[in-house]
């Protein structure tokens, strides 16, 4: 069995299907990971990918292999998988879920986002599967395993339903873009039924992405739904991701990064007479933290919606944001990215808000220049030693004479650099050979300042290796 390491990643297991995800990877990640599952009963749910139903025959045959009763949840968002994690489907309890998605990534991939005892399996976890998979290799074996079917899709859509009763008849139609995603399906009938109105761009699940990509953290991926909203005259637009566990906010004139859907949501609370407690990640502007610790608690972690979820639940925190549109709700909610709840979420601010007065709200905060999130190609076995000698040179002052002074460095996820009127961050990706870099400042200028200097320290250390 040819065995890619590499598709064992920080938060998930994905690779490219038959060359990497062959039969024989997947039953055996089924076979092994069926011996961590405690209770032995998993549900399993797949995206709109074409190879999706095949790899769940592969990844359900190793599960049987272990002992495993396997409950099919069909077609469905990652969300629901997490869902049915904790809430009971049909009568039948599951601590834990597979779900077979490729999220954004290309038409070719696939994978599997693992939840068990409600928890999410990532990081070591998943090294250590990877180690017992190579160690002790099992030859492909089928079962005569029959799923049993759990409507697990109709259950979380009849809890959306009751618990956002008060959105009846919002008043603002919507404009939606689901990507050939799986979104739809989730979002779609729960907006019939509570009487909203939308009007929908790639709502039939399409694992080819024929339209775009299912990537609405990339600005291109929107501009259809742009288009779509100016010619119909919508006010409110709502993208998603392949699988839908991320979202994108748009007015006629403001694209929503998820720092500043933080400090809605944030506000929201304190409204509420809650003292909000938000987590955001390493790449959050620090006018989010600002903003959100003058009426409450903001907390600095790492890059991941693995490590958010979990940092969440530790905390008890109520709200957890990524930049790439992962928003985490532990406030009425379960503590897990779902793009379908946020959307419910998004549309009860616009009950005491017009989306003007919403715009309004967000030009309103303290002003900051953004560069957008820009990637260096660094191979895996380097990127976490350039991150680490990056760290060293800032620490100990191995710093060129015209230096922007520092306030702080920050090490929770690579290097957040604290600035007299900003900040620079340079950390290894978690899941890709590269480092992701992203500069605040108080205009352009001062942004630019603060990344020439510190990718030109970068450089200099690439070029001088220990």
């Amino acid at each position: 069995m040819d065995l890619a390491q590499d598709i064992f990643r920080e938060y998930d297991i994905r690779g490219v299907v038959s060359t990497q995800l062959t039969p024989e990877v997947v039953f055996n990640i089924g076979a092994h990971l069926g011996d961590l599952v405690a209770d032995k009963r998993v549900g399993v749910g797949y995206d709109a990918r074409t190879h999706a139903q095949e790899l769940f025959m592969h990844l359900c045959h190793g599960l049987a292999h272990s002992g495993v009763e396997v409950f099919d949840l069909g077609m469905i968002p990652t969300p629901v998988a997490y869902f049915a994690t904790f809430e009971p489907i049909e009568g039948v309890r599951l601590g834990n879920s597979i779900m077979i998605t490729g999220s954004h990534n290309p038409p070719e991939y696939n994978g599997f986002k693992i939840t068990l005892e409600q928890k999410p399996f990532y990081g070591e976890a998943i090294q250590k599967l990877a180690q017992h998979i190579a160690q002790n290799p099992l030859p492909y074996q089928t079962s005569n395993i029959v799923p049993k079917k759990l409507n697990a899709l109709g259950f979380y859509q009849h809890h959306l339903a009751h618990a956002f009763a008060h959105l009846q008849n919002f008043p603002y139609p919507l404009g939606l873009d689901f990507g050939n995603g799986v979104g739809g399906l989730g979002l779609e009938p729960i907006l019939c039924g509570l009487g909203v109105k939308f009007e929908s761009l790639y709502a039939n699940p399409d694992g080819r992405f024929p339209n775009h990509h299912p990537d609405p953290s990339q600005a291109k991926n929107l501009e259809d739904l742009k288009a779509h909203m100016q010619a119909k005259g919508l006010k409110i637009g709502l993208a998603f991701d392949g699988d839908a566990d991320r979202i994108a906010l748009l007015t006629p004139t403001h694209t929503y990064a998820g720092d500043e859907l933080a400090i809605l949501f944030a506000q929201d609370l304190h409204a509420r007479g809650l003292k909000p407690f938000v987590i955001g990640e390493v790449k959050c502007s620090q006018v989010m933290y600002d903003s959100i610790n003058a009426i409450g608690q903001a907390l600095m972690y790492k890059t991941g919606h693995s490590n958010l979820k979990v940092k969440l639940k530790e905390t008890q925190a109520h709200f957890a944001a990524e930049m790439s549109g992962h928003l985490f709700f532990n406030d009425r909610y379960f503590g897990y990215d779902d793009a379908i709840y946020a959307a419910l979420r998004l549309l009860e601010l616009f009950l005491s808000h017009t989306p003007e007065q919403l715009e309004q709200r967000v030009r309103a905060l303290p002003y900051s220049y953004k560069t957008p999130e820009e990637k260096i190609s660094v191979p895996d076995a380097q990127k976490f030693a350039l991150v680490a000698r990056l760290q060293h040179a800032l620490e100990h002052k191995h710093l060129p004479s015209n230096f922007p002074h520092i306030l702080e460095v920050i090490s929770i996820d690579g290097v957040r650099v604290v600035f007299e009127h900003g900040f620079g961050l340079v950390r290894a990706s978690n899941t890709t050979p590269t480092l992701v870099t992203r500069f605040e400042g108080r205009d352009e200028s001062c942004a630019q300042g603060y990344k020439d200097a510190l990718l030109h320290l970068l450089a200099d250390l690439r070029a001088h290796p220990l």
